[in-house]
């Protein structure tokens, strides 16, 4: 089935199940709870950047003692797209590769970027389960690779197998989350994987690296996890946007002046200990808000940066993957980047 239909029907099949779990978490109705202050739904992810210390130092109950903060965990930005879609979140982390693909049809998803959490570096990788014979990525032809579909990891795979002389039709892909393709790499049933950390530390340990992000994006396709916004919510809602923007600063300048702090927050969430976690926030470049209002990032009012460059040229790639229906106009992109929210919080 081509990748569309399959995307299609992964988001009509899941949209009930991811708002029925968001729903029971969060509450349904908007952003207003019935208790009548204001509630903020939060997407995340397990990904060691300083969005979890924003969480586990609730940096942001703190700021927001009126509203009624809710964490809600998701397994891959695909998931969060979905229940963007089914109105079950308001703010929320997603791979770069997830919003290019919101933004682009038949999703037209109705939000913005807001904040870059992190530039993907080695934190994701393409790994191959050692005693296949695999030394490089040409060498998986016909054999069996585990991502999350819509994910950064699958962008990267994708321009992976490309610059190998490979199509995605001379390997077979497996959609998998990154616990779930930990298990089908435990059975033995897939040849290699693409995911990132913690996931990927636990495949290295009996695999074999061909490739990273941090590659990829040196050969001209860079990923990033991304802060979105509803369009909405953004409007409606502009100090708790803000307040938002200030607490992940805040989480950055910890990470960069005190990795340590950080660290152990950052572990305390994925259930790791603080030194791994230390380790593997290490393979990600952090930016503070007034690094990312410079050209290569979002960019300020009246100048929106490169990042928006990056997501239309990630369209391009995607619709020659036939991943997305079309490829939206530069201005498209241009107008996702929240830069007048950027520069409120950055002052």
């Amino acid at each position: 089935m081509p990748e569309t239909a399959t995307r299609r029907a992964f988001l009509a099949g899941t949209a009930a199940l991811v708002l029925a779990a968001t729903a029971t978490a969060c509450g349904t109705g908007g952003s207003d709870a019935a208790s009548g202050r204001t509630q903020v739904r939060i997407a995340y992810q397990a990904i060691p950047n300083a969005d979890l210390v924003v969480k586990q130092q609730r940096l942001l109950e703190k700021a927001l003692p009126d509203a009624e903060v809710k964490w809600v965990k998701f397994d891959s930005g695909g998931d969060v797209n979905t229940a963007v879609i089914s109105g079950a979140v308001d703010l929320g982390l997603a791979g770069s590769s997830p919003v290019t693909k919101g933004l682009s049809a038949p999703l037209n998803i109705p939000y913005k970027v807001l904040w870059i959490h992190d530039v993907i570096g080695d934190n994701e990788a393409l790994v191959a389960k050692k005693g296949k014979g695999i030394t490089s990525v040409k060498g998986l032809k016909g054999k069996k690779i585990a991502t999350p579909f819509g994910s950064t990891s699958h962008y990267s795979l994708l321009a992976a197998l490309d610059a190998a002389g490979l199509k995605a039709s001379d390997v077979t892909l497996v959609d998998l989350q990154p616990q779930d393709a930990l298990a089908a790499w435990q059975r033995g049933d897939i040849d290699a994987a693409y995911v990132w950390t913690p996931t990927l530390g636990e495949l290295e340990k009996d695999g074999t690296v061909l490739t990273t992000s941090r590659k990829i994006a040196d050969a001209g396709k860079p990923t990033a996890d991304l802060g979105v916004v509803t369009n909405d919510f953004a409007e409606e809602h502009p100090d708790i946007v803000t307040a938002w923007l200030k607490a992940e600063d805040k989480a950055v300048a910890q990470a960069t002046s005190d990795p340590d702090k950080a660290a152990a927050s950052i572990g305390a969430e994925l259930g790791i200990p603080a030194a791994e976690a230390k380790a593997q926030l290490k393979q990600l470049v952090l930016l503070s808000a007034k690094e990312q209002q410079g050209p290569d990032y979002l960019g300020t009012p009246g100048a929106p940066g490169k990042l928006a460059v990056n997501l239309r040229d990630a369209a391009v790639f995607l619709k020659g993957q036939k991943a997305v229906d079309a490829v939206p106009s530069r201005a498209v992109f241009d107008k996702a980047l929240a830069v007048e929210e950027l520069a409120r919080a950055a002052r």
